[in-house]
């Protein structure tokens, strides 16, 4: 895996040693990023199920002031402790490891700019972390990546393949 564009352009970084992760494809994070560039400089990020680290890496990479990134597994949040070191990302990037649903029930409104989810496919979390968004708009703009054919909560989705990303923007005229 490399980081697309930034200061970082083109180093690499591992995955987890872990069989259940599921990176998302280099063209599918440009695409991610190309969309939410607008917002990164001096973001504060949040990058859920974070596995390597790439989507919070990368927008770092870009312009963000912050990102913290939250990831379960034990193997996630070394590959990320390492790729982190690897860069020099120092006190720009904040690993909590524990469960990303539990993490975003305790955010309050507009915690984050930019809010990165890539659950694991077909066990409801990227719907989950979509409609918890919609009642708690923990970030200005939510990119949930799911599998194509999963049911969303209305939103901007784009398809690349078998993988979607549907996009969520809050509207400061929406009530709260």
């Amino acid at each position: 895996m490399r980081i697309v564009a930034g200061r970082w352009r083109g180093r690499r970084i591992r995955p987890p040693d872990d069989t259940r992760v599921r990176p998302t494809a280099d063209r599918v994070r440009e695409a991610w990023m190309s969309i939410v560039t607008p917002h990164l400089d001096d973001a504060r990020v949040l990058d859920l199920f974070a596995g390597s680290g790439a989507l919070g890496i990368e927008a770092l990479s870009r312009g963000a002031a912050s990102a913290d990134l939250v990831e379960v597994s034990a193997s996630g949040v070394r590959a990320i402790r390492e790729n982190a070191e690897l860069l020099g990302a120092g006190d720009e990037l904040r690993v909590h490891r524990g469960d990303a649903m539990k993490f975003i029930e305790k955010l309050e409104p507009h915690a984050f700019d930019v809010a990165f989810a890539d659950p694991p496919y077909g066990h409801g979390l990227a719907k989950a972390v979509a409609e918890h968004w919609l009642a708690v708009p923990f970030a200005a703009v939510l990119g949930v990546e799911h599998a194509a054919k999963e049911s969303m909560p209305e939103g901007d989705t784009r398809r690349y393949g078998d993988t979607a990303i549907t996009f969520y923007r809050f509207d400061s005229d929406r009530s709260s």
